[in-house]
């Protein structure tokens, strides 16, 4: 191994979330490009009275998009020739983005707003945002308008990985939450071999990780945690006291942001080195 790079710890799992703040699709392998992995948050629903991309950021209006999973019909390989996406209501109801003619009625009777469903190419896309009103949060009690990267429908950068060693220090530091995966919506997440236990991904910003063979990525800054890791999802209750804990022991960061310097395919089990 060469001695600039040290061993992290390996891939436990691969998320993609073809629909924005809809869930998404555990995968064991994907090919990531500049764009991050192909097909993630490549559609999104946009609100026809604002004209603004619908989050669950602003559970005052979409709280119930996490009813709602978005998977693709065939894998998709390339940026530039992305499928039809299928998304399951919350009723059990399946629609297909290419089949179903009325999908834009369907989607907003079920939302309760008129929203159609969007590839990623707007020039401006913006969205809202709530602060709920938590010490430790910048604003509070407040909705914002948050701008996006142009034609894309990410929030700042197009990874986001976590590591199971700070999933595992929240359940110590809150032991009544209910920290999983799912309530941080990551695209990769690294199962750690650091002695580090506190927020080990905080260590990696400004530096480099390589992931199997080809995989390098810039690790750019922290990800910063919003109201949507405090919203009910499945079995998972609603708890404000997820988002406190952030808040109180990592100053509102959980895992970090990512851009690609070198593209590959990422698969399940891909060792992770730090580079130096």
């Amino acid at each position: 191994m060469n001695k600039a790079q040290t061993d992290t710890g390996k891939i436990v799992s691969i998320w993609r979330y073809p629909v924005k703040s809809m869930l998404g699709e555990e995968l064991n392998s994907s090919y990531i490009t500049e764009r991050g992995l192909v097909g993630d948050r490549a559609y999104a629903l946009v609100d026809k009275e604002t004209g603004k991309v619908v989050s669950a950021k602003n559970p005052r209006k979409w709280e119930k998009l996490f009813d709602f999973r978005s998977v693709f019909m065939d894998i998709p390989e390339v940026a530039e020739n992305i499928p039809p996406v299928r998304i399951t209501l919350p009723d059990g109801t399946l629609i297909v983005s290419n089949q179903d003619e009325d999908i834009d009625y369907t989607l907003s009777k079920a939302l309760g707003r008129d929203v159609r469903l969007m590839r990623a190419n707007l020039d401006n896309p913006s969205y809202e945002e709530y602060w709920p009103n938590i010490d430790g949060l910048a604003r509070r009690d407040k909705v914002t308008d948050e701008t996006m990267p142009s034609r894309t429908f990410f929030d700042i950068a197009v990874i986001h990985i976590l590591t199971t060693s700070t999933i595992n220090r929240l359940r110590e530091l809150y032991p009544e939450g209910r920290f999983e995966v799912r309530r941080f919506r990551p695209n990769i997440v690294v199962e750690s071999t650091s002695e580090e236990k506190d927020f080990i991904e905080n260590l990696w910003i400004g530096k480099k990780i390589r992931i199997g063979k080809d995989i390098v990525l810039s690790v750019n800054g922290p990800c910063t945690r919003c109201v949507m890791i405090t919203l009910p999802q499945g079995d998972l209750p609603r708890d404000l006291g997820i988002l406190r804990t952030v808040a109180r022991y990592n100053q509102v960061n959980v895992g970090v942001y990512a851009s690609v310097l070198q593209g590959g395919t990422i698969h399940r089990g891909d060792l992770v080195q730090l580079k130096a």
